[in-house]
């Protein structure tokens, strides 16, 4: 069931008091609208998941105090495809003959089960999305443009195109009549955001920063899709306001008159299309990327188009900072290899997804782990989960669980008993995800109250065994021995062979996950003439490091491996008896 948020106030509370303040003195009494953009131009990555979940999270807020909200995700699927994408499977070289179509227009990759290219990226986020409990309103610019919705905007842009020339002029670094630098005392475009950040920003809904600059007949701010070729590659030659008659030509040789009033193949250029959206939509709230935030980018330029223009005013929204992977460079949707959300909700659970999000301030940047680090989040997580249980997480934190944990609507699917992350990791890594051994292993790991049915640790368990099969190295799972080092086990000292047999005595008695971590560490302490239960010493670490590479010598001829008490049980007491030589 839904719950009331803490009144400790978070970004995200602090966002939803100034939205729903602006919402009530732009449109008292009317719903609250937020917004996100996505672009299918490849796969949509977990950068872009940041352009939905701030959103998101602000309108469950304010969802959960009674106020009615929409959150429209604009698909813009109408946008030019403007390059092959590195690395998606099912394409070759001829997809660079769609370069320019509609997004929608362009074939999607072979054996795809999607009509076309844009739908083909679509599907695997919208099925994200719904794993991740969030709710919203779908809208597809093709659509849009297509059946005629934007006409009137359309024409009012291109009536008031002189307006929206002098605006963009402003942030012009080239004169366009010459093509030259603009001259000393002309207004400069500021120091340009990082290429490597804007690059990283593709597939975010605003990748062309196109202003319909460059014809020679003057400014116009539509660009038609033509006629014969379906690409982009077009230049309006004349256009007269009474009549709406366009004409254009193409680089394919295709020349065309229409009137404008009717035609229904083309879109605004992109710096003039987003304004457009927040006075039709009457957008409130919505972030932008720090590429759209530079001087003269599009959400800076569209709050003076929007309100000059359209008559319209710029939502309200921070500017997010980028998401990164541990262990990999910035993230771009045109290079392959970009883990997406549902890359990640393969290995995770979605309500630590959420919570990935919702525990940073959008402008704070972050990394999500597909690598060993995954563990020590799963740890951190569930440690916030018993003090959010026991009342003694602080304000902030606990409200951030909960917008991970459950929406507006409701809990989000949990495991029903989350065993640690790296406990689950390490059986499956051991056992290969043989479903017998697995649950005789977690039936050890607390005999008092044994795990008796695997659905008990799902889906957590899933996420752990996908996370070993695909992101841990073949040469880092964990092999057990299947005979014993007698090499190693005949050249063992008296202290050696003492730590062995401690250790093989105590078995019985300390058969659980509690009970072997006491015995492991507990052995070089008696060693050393010190009870189980003592403190350790700088000496005692160096035996205990020392007594621990003997062991995985041992089991699994490594000098490391998954935590030995969970190796322990995994390996089963009979068979650990034979490999120490027993």
């Amino acid at each position: 069931m839904a719950q009331a948020q803490s009144t400790e106030a978070d970004w995200v509370s602090r966002f939803a008091d100034e939205v729903i303040a602006e919402a009530e003195r732009r449109a008292p009494g009317k719903p609250i609208v937020v917004a996100s953009g996505l672009s299918p131009s490849g796969p949509i990555h977990l950068g872009n998941l940041r352009e939905v979940m701030t959103p998101h999270l602000v309108a469950d807020e304010i969802r959960r105090r009674g106020h009615e909200v929409r959150h429209l995700i604009s698909w813009d699927d109408y946008d030019r495809y403007r390059k092959v994408p590195n690395g998606v499977p099912g394409i070759d070289e001829s997809w660079a003959d769609h370069i320019g179509k509609p997004l929608t227009s362009v074939p999607a990759p072979a054996g795809s089960a999607y009509p076309n290219w844009a739908e083909h990226f679509k599907a695997a986020m919208v099925a994200s999305l719904a794993e991740l409990g969030i709710e919203y309103d779908p809208i597809s610019q093709t659509e849009q443009y297509t059946s005629g919705v934007y006409r009137e905007q359309i024409l009012h842009a291109m009536k008031h195109r002189a307006d929206i020339d002098a605006i963009l002029d402003q942030y012009r670094t080239k004169d366009k009549a010459t093509g030259q630098p603009k001259k000393q005392g002309q207004k400069q475009q500021q120091k340009p955001v990082d290429e490597a950040e804007l690059e990283a920003a593709e597939g975010s809904g605003a990748a062309a920063e196109d202003d319909g600059s460059g014809s020679g007949a003057g400014y116009f701010p539509y660009k038609p899709y033509c006629g014969a070729c379906e690409r982009d590659l077009t230049t309006v030659t004349a256009y007269d306001d009474e009549t709406t008659e366009l004409a254009y030509t193409c680089v394919c040789g295709h020349s065309e008159t229409v009137l404008l009033s009717e035609f229904n193949r083309g879109k605004l250029v992109w710096k003039v299309d987003w304004p457009m959206r927040w006075a039709y939509e009457g957008v409130i709230f919505e972030p932008s990327g720090v590429d759209h935030s530079s001087p003269g980018s599009s959400f800076v330029v569209g709050g003076q188009i929007v309100r000059k223009v359209f008559g319209g005013e710029q939502p309200i929204g921070p500017m997010y900072a980028f998401v990164g992977i541990s262990g990999m460079a910035k993230m771009s949707s045109s290079k392959g290899g970009v883990p997406t959300p549902g890359d990640a909700l393969k290995i995770m659970e979605a309500p630590l997804l959420r919570w990935l999000y919702a525990r940073r301030k959008p402008n704070q940047s972050f990394k999500i782990a597909f690598d060993q680090e995954i563990q020590r989040l799963y740890d951190e997580w569930d440690k916030l989960e018993a003090k959010v249980a026991d009342g003694t997480a602080l304000p902030a934190d606990a409200a951030a669980h909960s917008r991970a944990a459950r929406t507006a609507a409701g809990e989000l699917p949990r495991t029903p008993r989350p065993l640690p992350y790296r406990t689950l990791a390490s059986v499956v890594d051991i056992t290969a995800g043989h479903d017998e051994q697995t649950i005789r292993i977690l039936s050890d790991l607390d005999p008092a109250n044994p795990v008796a049915d695997l659905d008990e640790v799902r889906p957590r368990l899933d996420r752990a065994e996908h996370w070993i099969n695909t992101q841990v190295p073949a040469e880092s799972r964990t092999i057990v021995r299947s005979e014993p080092d007698t090499e190693l086990l005949g050249s063992l000292d008296e202290q050696g062979r003492e730590s062995l047999r401690l250790l093989l005595e105590g078995l019985d008695d300390h058969w659980s996950l509690d009970g072997l971590t006491t015995l492991v560490y507990g052995v070089p302490k008696i060693q050393a003439g010190l009870t189980p239960d003592a403190k350790p010493t700088p000496e005692l670490k160096v035996a205990q490091r020392s007594f621990f590479a003997l062991l995985y010598h041992l089991l699994v001829s490594r000098d490391t491996g998954p935590r030995l008490p969970t190796l322990l049980l995994a390996v089963g007491a009979d068979r650990v008896r034979k490999l120490l030589g027993a």
